[in-house]
């Protein structure tokens, strides 16, 4: 039974960076974020995910994610009933992803909110990537062209880094990429060695 690693970090802290890094040691990854944008192009995800909503949020035979995004920001009913939606899915594709990658000592499962939607609960250990907050920022207005009001206004949303270290086994602070490469290392012979 391979053991379940959570991987998190807020926006713009680099954690697909290092989910990548990982990747290449040999590490499975499930990105728990592609996984879900999948699942959601499905015609019966698609239909249960419409019949929460007055207006129509598809764009032909898809979700217009982008309006689905801008509904539920402010409105927390719709975003958990979505949530109810999408979230079991994601948890039964996640068990079959892990059968398939059972022969590694371990897995890693990539998700943002880790932490916000008590998936941490869910995993043996956690690794935490963190970046200072004007790293981060200047990283998602460079990466996504978006305003600097816009990403601080979904930074409020997610939980702070202080809230999650004390509930972190591994915390990787992503400035410099050498030295995030030999962490990921060092954490994946101490991973194998608890095992």
């Amino acid at each position: 039974m391979a053991l379940i690693v959570g991987l998190t970090g807020g926006i713009g802290s680099g954690k697909t960076t290092v989910a990548n890094m990982f990747a290449e040691e040999g590490i499975p990854i499930y990105i728990a974020d592609e996984r879900a944008k999948q699942i959601m192009d499905r015609a019966d995800v698609v239909e249960a995910v419409q019949s929460i909503f007055k207006e129509n949020v598809k764009i032909g035979e898809v979700l217009d994610r982008k309006k689905i995004r801008e509904i539920v920001f402010d409105n927390k009913e719709l975003l958990n009933q979505l949530n109810q939606i999408v979230h079991p899915e994601v948890k039964k594709d996640f068990e079959r992803w892990k059968e398939e990658n059972d022969a590694f000592p371990f897995v890693i499962k990539e998700s943002a909110v880790l932490f916000e939607n008590n998936l941490n609960k869910q995993c043996d250990l956690v690794i935490l990537v963190t970046a200072p907050e004007e790293v981060r920022l200047a990283r998602v207005m460079a990466r996504d062209g978006v305003s600097l009001d816009n990403v601080e206004s979904i930074m409020r949303n997610q939980l702070k880094d202080s809230d999650k270290i004390p509930f972190s086994d591994y915390v990787i602070t992503n400035i410099n990429k050498d030295l995030v490469k030999k962490e990921v290392k060092m954490i994946i012979n101490d991973i194998i060695i608890k095992i």
